[in-house]
């Protein structure tokens, strides 16, 4: 059933939506004209179906031609005139051709009420398509609402409407309390609370502080603020994003590239076998021939025929399957990677970013007779002065435990005490605060000042900063990437899947750090203190092995890896773009657990697929071969045709239904 092209862009069988259309107002049910004559159609059909066999006494010829002649005009009349328009052309050999030549035929030998009833059902068969594209759209489409057309750009203290396309990098956008961000920056008010479920999924409020990272299509959900842009329109997650979502469906799968090739052998062999059964049997036969008895059986022969039960319900079966994707937050980039999603047998992840947040957090603060919080604070107003990420976390954690500090931004009192700061590379930093001269850093850092300290610690290990106050040993801070919520039920989940029979963590970490998320999380295999080339070689000698690998990450170091795999899956939320842009299929939520149910939803649209070949074909065969042999009516053909059709489109759009 193709008749609605506009929508799927079935050319040669592939089906891709048109998203440069505005979508019309088609995913809530309004009674138009298409829907309009089928059911006064089939009213009259029944009528006339009741005058024939009450054999009512003005129901005689030439009454009944004309009676369903006009019922066939309006509900078949837009399909022949279709198979007309494409034989014009030269294609002879689709639905609309055998569909109006089986229903012309069936007038021909005096069956008016089974050719409209094929007709009737056809037609009704293509609003069920229609209803079922929809549907599948939907959870794509939703995607381009979160667009915005419109932003309030501040210039010389006035607001100015713009285009985001006409934003420039470095300007200062607004967005009031409900409103969507259209470009990716930073934050450049004090703070903010955003909906970010547009881009992750998550239906958590995310809190944000001045500087921090916020992209288009983020919803602001309190007072007005204020976004110093980063990137323009075309570079923000959001479009690249949006950008994949339409060349998405136009990638075919092995299995779908099959069934169209399929379909343009098949239609020519039953046209021609259709013909043959009406002139083979003359020669056999002699005087005991019937030419209205066979022809009726080719007529059937090719209603039972009609392709359109595979040819529409397998792309709308991948295109529900990226659908129910994009639901849950994964985007595939092609119906192909949802095959090549059921073959994967070993999953390879990153750490960083992809198991872990990949934002250092302070653990815990372990003091030697000195006051934890102002060892805290000490330390925390010396790491102002550096950039680097571990000091950044200790200068987050002083804020979070003080709630004077987080009010101000700064460290109060001391801040404005501190002098002669240096920072020394490879050690840590040094400087006096008010009375107090403190150093922060690593073991190198204590044996270069000559300061005795806990020698344990050497055989520590996580990551930590010494500080000492006033050339005694002070106490330490314990630093560490925090792994993700449900990183653990991630693993789970992948070790639940038969299919996958082993999971490798490759990380540039220390061993030790990496052992340790490991024994936490219970992966297979793991190997730290690997250079991004390393990651290449442990994965070609697994793919050595025969193994079919998904590798996951997040980093741009990431993406030579990403490419390699069978399957590359990266972190879209925030992940670098280039791992992006190499991966086959994104996570949008950046939730590992994610994985697992990219993999469902390949085995769940597979089986769905395959379940629809087999229904059609078999079925299709079966009545092919009783028609052929005269034990099928017309009716069983429409059953054949349009009933097998529509289960197959019931069960391709079932897919979005299912909970992962």
């Amino acid at each position: 059933m193709s008749n609605h092209q506009d929508d799927l862009d079935c050319k040669d069988g592939a089906c891709a939506v048109d998203f440069t259309k505005e979508s019309e107002a088609k995913e809530t049910f309004t009674f138009h004209k298409e829907y309009l004559i089928p059911a006064i159609g089939l009213v009259f059909l029944l009528i006339g179906i009741g005058f024939d066999f009450y054999d009512v006494p003005f129901f005689k010829a030439p009454v009944p031609l004309i009676w369903f002649g006009i019922i066939y005009l309006f509900v078949g009349g837009p399909i022949v005139l279709k198979a007309l328009k494409l034989i014009a052309k030269g294609d002879i050999y689709n639905e609309f051709v055998l569909m109006s030549v089986a229903t012309i035929g069936a007038f021909l030998i005096g069956s008016y009420a089974e050719g409209i009833a094929v007709m009737l059902f056809y037609v009704v068969g293509e609003l069920f398509q229609e209803a079922a594209v929809n549907r599948a759209k939907r959870s794509i489409e939703a995607l381009l609402k979160v667009q915005v057309e419109e932003v309030t750009v501040i210039e010389n203290g006035k607001a100015i409407i713009k285009h985001p396309k006409e934003v420039k990098i470095g300007e200062i956008i607004q967005a009031k309390a409900g409103q969507k961000i259209a470009l990716d920056g930073e934050l450049f008010s004090d703070k903010a609370v955003l909906n970010t479920s547009a881009l992750t999924g998550e239906s958590k409020p995310d809190s944000k502080q001045k500087g921090d990272v916020v992209l288009a299509g983020m919803i602001n959900l309190n007072t007005l603020i204020q976004v110093k842009t980063t990137s323009l329109y075309a570079d923000t997650k959001l479009f690249k994003i949006l950008k994949l979502v339409q060349e998405a469906v136009g990638k075919k799968a092995k299995t779908q590239l099959l069934i169209i090739r399929l379909a343009k052998i098949y239609t020519p062999i039953v046209f021609w076998l259709a013909i043959a059964l009406v002139v083979i049997p003359y020669f056999f036969l002699g005087a005991d021939y019937e030419f209205q008895t066979w022809f009726q059986r080719a007529l059937i022969f090719l209603v039972i025929s009609c392709p359109c039960a595979l040819v529409i319900s397998i792309p709308l079966g991948y295109f529900g399957g990226i659908g129910a994707g994009s639901k849950n937050g994964i985007l595939f980039k092609g119906s192909n990677f949802l095959d090549l999603m059921t073959k994967v047998d070993t999953v390879v992840m990153d750490k960083t970013g992809t198991l872990t947040k990949g934002v250092f957090e302070v653990q815990k603060v372990v003091t030697n007779n000195f006051d934890t919080d102002l060892l805290v604070q000490l330390t925390a107003t010396l790491e102002e002065n550096s950039t680097h990420p571990i000091a950044e976390a200790i200068v987050k954690y002083a804020q979070k435990i003080n709630p004077e500090v987080s009010e101000q931004n700064s460290i109060p009192k001391l801040r404005d005490k501190i002098t002669e700061v240096a920072e020394i590379s490879g050690h840590g930093i040094k400087g006096t605060v008010g009375d107090y001269e403190v150093l922060a850093g690593n073991i190198k850092l204590m044996e270069k000042f000559d300061i005795a300290y806990n020698k344990n610690l050497k055989s520590n290990t996580e990551t930590i900063v010494i500080i000492a106050v006033n050339g005694k040993y002070a106490g330490y801070i314990t630093i560490a990437d925090t792994i993700k919520e449900d990183a653990k039920k991630a693993i789970t989940a992948l070790h639940d899947i038969k299919k996958v029979t082993q999971i490798v963590m490759l990380s540039g970490d220390k061993q030790a750090v990496v052992d340790k998320v490991v024994k936490e999380l219970g992966i297979d295999k793991a190997i730290g203190g690997l250079l991004p080339e390393d990651k290449i070689t442990e994965v070609e000698k697994l793919k050595a092995q025969g193994k079919t690998i998904a590798f996951i990450g997040d980093g741009i170091n990431d993406a030579p890896v990403i490419t390699l795999s069978d399957v590359g899956l990266a972190m879209g939320g925030l992940g670098s773009d280039a791992a992006i842009e190499t991966a086959d299929v994104i996570i949008q939520t950046d939730q590992p657990s994610k994985i697992a149910t990219a993999i469902k939803i390949g085995n769940a649209t597979n089986k769905i697929i395959w379940q629809n070949i087999v229904l059609a074909l078999g079925v299709k065969i079966l009545v092919l071969i009783l028609g052929a042999m005269g034990m099928a009516t017309m009716w069983e053909a429409v059953i054949a045709d349009v009933g097998v059709a529509l289960l197959a489109i019931l069960n391709a759009v079932r897919i979005q239904r299912i909970k992962f």
